[in-house]
């Protein structure tokens, strides 16, 4: 067996939610091995719908505009039913929502990542396994085969379980999964048509029989190409691969199934039946059977090890949820990662991964499933709220142990919520209006956002926020992990107040506060469309603390920040300086 080698951060598995979880922590300055037992990329587009959310997260790492240019949006779903149209379900969402609902191979959005990774230094080994772990009190020891064959021995401060439903982490553990699986096998198969249906839209074609229930299903999302889409259907008998999915000998029946794959005649005999018009299938890429369970761990971690991604929770792929709760599993772990790492936060800040995300995940496949047996037009919640919710605005820890009192109008964003992008926000230097994501991107702490209609009132509350930059992001010389302190004026000034000035008004917080920088780019924003105001709700002179994850840690009185971020940082169980 080879030498010990050591790491801060071992990740197992590859996928996208592996890949996220290397990009959070890279980018944070934090050293990880990422493995992976596939020699190369599967070429398969499984995962394939990008949400909302997703985005404003990859914008804030840097990585929205490549995605951008290689996605397709998905504008909505064609709904038929025995050959009739019965509704045109639209994926539509509020203007201030910066990105919609996109489709993407997973296979190009691993590439995308992967690149990304591999700039900040961390390449993907392949055609590595884990075998085994042993965790102690210090660290976790990883028992690895490598491609050569050789077998070799690792030491990691943590380990983080991205390998699917059959984890080995997820066992190694003993953690629970419990759940179920669909009876229906189906298949899969990445197609071209020739029927002209509206650019952008799914379609989701049923047959009734007699007794009302459906046996037959098509289910198409469109890809990037020439009317490229991604077909689901049930599979035939004679390429029923069923129990296949319990030859690992783990129970869990779930994902790609090996066996006889679906030829191009399969495909077509299924459309013949059920196309909302007559098509021809062709240039077929790839196709497969698969099955569907949904299952969600008991807890997503223990120790120095834990799980993210379908490792944690599968189900069904209905409104594409899974992936996209995967890389929100890593961004939220990631981030309490780093600040333990680096000494800023205390252990105890890990149990709040569990805490924040496992309702989350507890939450999603219950609702997948709901949708799976009874179609998302059944939903009885109103249109607006479910798109939000399908697009994962609405997650929110408010009951998790980080989130602080709440603070100012009942529905406006509280502690725990996700903070609203919004635009138009402007600077003195800048001649086009600035939206929040913009002033977030490539930031990797937090970041304190001041809004009052007198800079005097801004001024006072950033040299309250000050004080905790160490206890916060330490003391390193580059801007990694620091409280940003950034202010916002209002539009307008109240009656009592003089017009607030387009000068700056606030400043980043310096990275010594021993030994301010008063020239360390001191500067303000605007809200001169009124849209933070508008959406943010602001009580009088108002902070609001983002989180790494772009959720809101705290929201308080300006008089109050002192107070409030010291009582944010003893939720992170900072340890005494």
């Amino acid at each position: 067996m080879a030498h010990t080698r050591t790491t801060d951060v071992l990740i197992v598995g590859a996928g996208p939610v592996g890949l996220s979880a290397a990009a959070e922590l890279r980018r944070r300055g934090v050293e990880c091995r990422l493995v992976d037992r596939l020699p190369a990329r599967l070429p398969y587009a499984k995962a394939v719908g990008i949400q909302p959310r997703t985005l404003e997260l990859w914008d804030r790492m840097g990585l929205a505009r490549a995605v951008l240019e290689r996605a397709v949006p998905l504008r909505g779903q064609l709904l038929y039913v025995d050959g009739r149209e019965q509704g045109r379900f639209e994926l539509s969402l509020p203007p201030e929502v910066p990105y919609r609902f996109a489709a993407l191979p997973q296979y190009e959005t691993e590439r995308l990542l992967e690149e990304y990774v591999a700039g900040l230094g961390t390449v993907i080994e392949r055609g590595t396994e884990l075998l085994s772990f042993a965790q102690d009190a210090d660290g976790v020891t990883a028992r690895l085969r490598t491609a050569s064959g050789a077998d070799e021995e690792l030491r990691a401060r943590f380990l983080i379980g991205c390998d699917g439903a059959h984890s080995t982490v997820r066992k190694g553990l003993g953690l629970g999964y419990e759940g179920g699986a669909f009876p229906e096998e189906y298949m899969l198969g990445d197609v071209e048509t020739d029927w002209d249906l509206p650019e952008g839209y799914g379609v989701r074609s049923l047959h009734r029989a007699e007794d009302g229930s459906t046996d037959d299903v098509l289910v198409c999302i469109p890809l990037p190409g020439t009317r490229r889409y991604r077909m689901s259907m049930t599979v035939p008998p004679e390429l029923s691969a069923q129990g296949a999915g319990k030859e690992r000998g783990d129970g869990v029946a779930h994902g790609l199934e090996g066996g006889a794959a679906p030829e191009l005649s399969h495909i077509q005999a299924v459309v013949d039946r059920l196309a909302p018009a007559p098509t021809r299938v062709s240039t077929l890429r790839w196709s497969s059977v698969f099955r569907i369970s949904h299952r969600i761990v008991d807890r997503y971690g223990e120790g120095r090890v834990f799980v993210a991604g379908d490792a944690a929770h599968i189900h069904p792929p209905t409104g594409a949820q899974g992936m996209n709760t995967g890389i929100q599993d890593a961004c939220n772990l990631a981030w309490k990662l780093a600040l333990v790492l680096r000494g800023e936060a205390g252990p105890a800040l890990l149990a709040s991964y569990d805490a924040e995300r496992r309702p989350v995940g507890e939450e999603v496949v219950g609702r997948t499933v709901r949708h799976a047996n009874r179609g998302i037009e059944s939903d009885p919640e109103a249109p607006a709220t479910l798109m939000l919710r399908e697009a994962q605005l609405l997650v929110t820890y408010r009951d998790g142990p980080l989130a602080g009192s709440p603070y100012g109008p009942d529905d406006a964003p509280q502690p725990g919520d996700r903070a609203p992008d919004c635009g138009g926000l402007t600077l003195p230097l800048a001649a086009y209006p600035l939206r929040l994501l913009d002033v977030l991107r490539g930031r990797t702490g937090h970041v304190l956002l001041l809004y009052a209609a007198d800079p005097e009132d801004l001024a006072r509350a950033a040299e309250a926020g000050a004080v905790v930059v160490k206890a916060v992001g330490g003391q390193e010389s580059s801007e990694d992990g620091r409280l940003s302190t950034v202010a916002v004026l209002a539009r307008e000034a109240s009656s009592d107040a003089p017009e607030a000035p387009d000068a700056p008004a606030s400043s980043y917080a310096p990275a010594s506060p021993e030994a301010p920088d008063a020239s360390a780019g001191r500067f303000g924003y605007r809200d001169a469309a009124g849209e933070f105001a508008r959406l943010y709700r602001p009580d009088g002179p108002t902070g609001f603390l983002v989180r790494p994850d772009g959720q809101l840690g705290a929201r308080f009185p300006l008089a109050g920040t002192a107070a409030a971020l010291t009582g944010y940082l003893a939720a992170l169980s900072v340890p005494d300086a």
